[in-house]
């Protein structure tokens, strides 16, 4: 009953986790709610592109006296945005963005008019989308199932550590799981997107890589040191630890092209903090 009762509460932990992810990410496409004379809409902006040509940026719009223009820049550079009239397609309205580079940026705003009424979707801040290249299926659903079987495994192993109940079959299953998931076909997706094998350290500090590198490395401890006798604390501790980093968005502070060196760069944490300032 024990076994079960902490299953039961591990599932509904890594539901809640995938659901945070996909609420939270930045790659994640943006809701937003706007009112244009009287009447409430809802719109998803893209946030992320692995298309081969430009990048098509659409809302619905049934109201045909509403006009729309998209307005966008190359990120980060400080330049005048670029104005796009959107068009009138059925009930939508639509403009592209150009296609960029691998991890290549472009922030985006849309503005809606009706009459003397003008409201920007954005709020003042640029909607950011990012540019990849496409993961084939095949790689991509093995890896993100994997990730999340290794965290549902990561938290069964620390609630069994933590009852007293023999966890080290489960420790190992993570720490494999980890080793699939993150270590083997992570390399292989960032490859198929991005063009890069592995961005975090020593070679860069891509926060998703680093992330993966710290899950294996503390279940490969919390493995060693209960090898001959089961470390429940290394056990449990690496379980919150993982439950931590695996809150944290996907795909925050990724990779992204410089477009005036034409290099791929690994995203760190100080130049969003100076946005605060």
């Amino acid at each position: 009953m024990k076994k079960a009762l902490i299953w039961i509460v591990a599932v509904l932990l890594t539901i809640s986790a995938a659901i945070y992810q996909k609420l939270t990410g930045p790659t994640h496409p943006q809701r937003i709610t706007a009112v244009i004379s009287g009447q409430t809409y809802h719109f998803k902006l893209l946030r992320s592109f692995d298309g081969e040509g430009d990048c098509p940026i659409e809302i619905m719009m049934p109201d045909p006296e509403v006009s729309g223009t998209l307005e966008y820049r190359i990120y980060p550079q400080k330049v005048d945005f670029i104005k796009l009239a959107m068009v009138h397609e059925a009930e939508n309205l639509s403009a592209s963005l150009p296609h960029q580079g691998m991890a290549g940026k472009i922030e985006y705003r849309i503005i809606l008019k009706k009459g003397n009424e003008q409201v920007e979707l954005n709020n003042g801040v640029p909607t950011l989308i990012r540019f990849k290249g496409y993961v084939p299926s095949i790689i991509l659903f093995p890896h993100v199932l994997i990730m999340f079987l290794s965290m549902l495994f990561s938290n069964v192993a620390g609630m069994f550590a933590l009852f007293r109940i023999p966890s080290l079959k489960m420790t190992k299953i993570t720490l494999g799981t980890i080793f699939v998931g993150g270590m083997v076909l992570g390399p292989v997706v960032q490859k198929y997107a991005f063009n890069e094998l592995w961005a975090g350290v020593p070679y860069g500090w891509d926060l998703t890589d680093n992330k993966t590198l710290i899950a294996f490395v503390i279940w490969l401890f919390a493995f060693w040191f209960s090898r001959k006798k089961e470390s429940r604390l290394w056990v449990f501790c690496a379980m919150v630890v993982t439950l931590v980093i695996f809150s944290i968005p996907h795909s925050l502070f990724g990779s992204q092209l410089d477009p005036e060196t034409g290099k791929i760069i690994q995203g760190t944490i100080f130049p969003y903090l100076s946005l605060l300032f």
